[in-house]
């Protein structure tokens, strides 16, 4: 119950029943508030700390992709480098057996009666043709590892989006202080009002056994 509604009970301007009902409101208020009291207990996001704070986390976010990504960059130079080892070497391979196939060839024409000579030409050419094939799959994969390395450029164009939105939520965060900001410290302010007039369950409003008091006292009177 009110102030206002005390005063009117005061005047003369209530009946017994109509105290009743105004209880029973108060009663299914109460009923109200604690149910939207343990809702929003129910729903609230959780405390701020270490590690659900949001610009915290996305600045996490933000390094630990940098991090990671730099070291896939490293790891996919090292294997470009092995690759191209691979490559060099197994050229230096086909000129040396492109040589030995070009001696059993004019050793098998001059020798037809001996077949080892044709037996190591054919072999050499068949081993010349599996060490191109090698080169050719390194530089297959050589390829790859370039195709890999630009589609890790969007990794570090995501981790660019994220500081953005970094730098935008601290900007906002800056304004909001300065904007609620005042430069009256707490200790110095009045103590401020807890209710005001037609709050609900405050100090100030009248409970059931007031009400029975007052009633008490009007029919001492």
């Amino acid at each position: 119950m009110t102030q206002e509604e005390l005063d009117a009970l005061m005047d003369g301007g209530f009946e017994e029943e109509e105290v009743a009902i105004l209880e029973e409101e108060q009663v299914e208020d109460k009923e109200v508030e604690k149910k939207e009291v343990e809702y929003l207990e129910e729903n609230l996001p959780p405390k701020a700390t270490k590690d659900n704070k949001i610009v915290n986390q996305l600045d996490q976010v933000s390094q630990d992709s940098e991090k990671k990504a730099t070291e896939i960059f490293d790891k996919l130079d090292g294997i470009s480098e092995y690759v191209s080892t691979v490559e060099e070497k197994s050229n230096s391979i086909i000129s040396i057996l492109e040589e030995n196939s070009f001696l059993f060839g004019k050793l098998s024409s001059h020798f037809d009666e001996i077949e080892t000579f044709k037996t190591f030409y054919e072999k050499n050419n068949m081993a010349i043709q599996t060490v191109k094939d090698i080169v050719e799959k390194s530089q297959m994969s050589n390829d790859e590892i370039m195709n890999i390395m630009d589609t890790m450029q969007y990794q570090d164009i995501h981790r660019q989006k994220i500081e953005r939105v970094v730098n935008v939520m601290r900007s906002l965060l800056k304004y909001m202080n300065t904007l609620f900001g005042s430069d009256i410290k707490d200790e110095e302010r009045v103590s401020s009002a807890q209710h005001i007039i037609g709050d609900k369950d405050s100090g100030e409003v009248v409970t059931a056994e007031d009400i029975e008091a007052l009633l008490e006292n009007f029919g001492k009177k």
